[in-house]
């Protein structure tokens, strides 16, 4: 425990001034909610909503060896990365065998005017500083340099099937062009309610929507205006409690739950997280490869499920799994799900007990409950 007082991003005086319940979390002070986690979820999910992200670590790498540094050390390759494409990643370390120390966001940016090349990774925040320290543990005498600034920026996350569409509006026709043609998991530069903005076409809620990061000096200007632009449309700004719905119907995976130290990535459905090989089939290297290895060679005696409850009751993290009365398993993350109209589950369980529509059961507290296993994500948003 620490007496540290909380780390607060720049809209929290918004949040306030705005009805937001702040809460801890992470060591940050976050609005969980503003009225209602149901309402935040469903304009999500039919319209709009909008999140501050800020407490997320951002880190920039930049430096003529920056590209085959990162190379090294994600389970994810950086190397064959364009312009502006995002990739998710693991970063596992060297200790223990190869734990996973965190997820994160790997991007390529334009490079330096000295033809350099610049990436940026987001981190959580519950991370953020081991994760800065083992990179930093790592530098190079020469030729990378690692900056975070996730004190220096904020970041805006803009989602929903209007999300794009109410931050065009606040662009320059150009940008908002650029802006529109981004393919899931692409990124670019563009100017947003008249600040410079890095805005990616990513998010963790199963909707369409962009992320941005501005300076933190913009950051309150840019999130008026969009709430501006956004309320005639249904747009609701929305805490941390409805962004965990949202990505739990989505089946996206939250550090230390669904995702801990010692998982084994091809069980819970990250397998597109790491990648054994270069582009020529030649083995990469990096910090943990050889246990991944093992893992993918030998699979898991349980893997990663969705559960659905006929009861709205949700299981909780910890809650036990059980087959005929014989425990196979646990909850990682539970929540009644509005989408769904059920509580819904993830669960880690064996193997035997994973088949879709297998009959389980979940111990909630003092009573058993039946539950079914379903397909992840529960939740895909329509397209077209």
């Amino acid at each position: 425990m620490t007496d540290a007082p909380l780390l607060q991003t720049p809209l929290a005086g918004w949040h306030e001034a705005h009805g937001g319940r702040m809460v801890e979390f992470a060591g940050w002070r976050m609005p969980v909610q503003y009225a209602s986690i149901v309402d935040e979820h469903v304009a999500t999910r039919t319209a709009v909503g909008m999140f501050d992200v800020s407490h997320m670590g951002r880190l920039a790498v930049t430096g003529p060896a920056a590209h085959g540094w990162l190379e090294s050390l994600l389970t994810r390759r950086v190397a064959d990365m364009d312009v502006g494409r995002v990739r998710y990643t693991l970063v596992s370390s060297t200790d223990d065998g190869g734990r996973i120390l965190d997820d994160a966001l790997v991007c390529r940016e334009p490079d330096a005017a000295d033809g350099s090349p610049r990436l940026s990774l987001v981190v959580n925040a519950s991370n953020r500083e081991r994760v800065v320290a083992w990179l930093r543990g790592r530098l190079p005498a020469a030729g990378v340099q690692l900056v975070d600034r996730t004190f220096e920026t904020a970041m805006i996350a803009v989602q929903g099937p209007r999300a794009v569409a109410v931050v065009c509006g606040l662009c320059p026709a150009d940008d908002a062009t650029r802006i529109q043609s981004l393919r899931n998991y692409t990124a670019t530069g563009a100017v947003v309610a008249g600040a410079a903005a890095a805005v990616g076409r990513t998010g963790y809620t199963g909707e369409d929507g962009v992320e941005l990061v501005v300076e933190a000096a913009a950051a309150v200007r840019v999130w008026e205006a969009i709430h501006a632009a956004g309320v005639p449309h249904g747009l609701r700004a929305c805490g941390l409690g409805a962004r965990d719905t949202l990505r739990l119907e989505a089946g996206m995976p939250l550090y230390g739950h669904e995702l801990l130290p010692d998982s084994d990535p091809f069980a819970i459905g990250l397998d597109l997280a790491v990648q054994l090989t270069r582009p020529d089939g030649s083995p990469r290297e990096f910090p943990g490869a050889d246990r991944f290895r093992r893992m993918q060679a030998s699979p898991a005696a349980r893997v990663r499920v969705g559960l659905v409850c006929t009861s709205k009751r949700p299981a909780r993290e910890g809650s036990l799994v059980r087959c005929a009365g014989v425990d196979v398993g646990r909850v990682s993350s539970g929540s009644f799900c509005p989408t769904l109209g059920a509580a819904a589950s993830m669960a880690v369980v064996d193997r035997a007990a994973a088949a879709p529509g297998a009959a389980l059961e979940v111990v909630i507290r003092d009573s058993v409950q039946p539950a079914r296993v379903v397909p992840l994500p529960f939740y895909t948003r329509p397209r077209g």
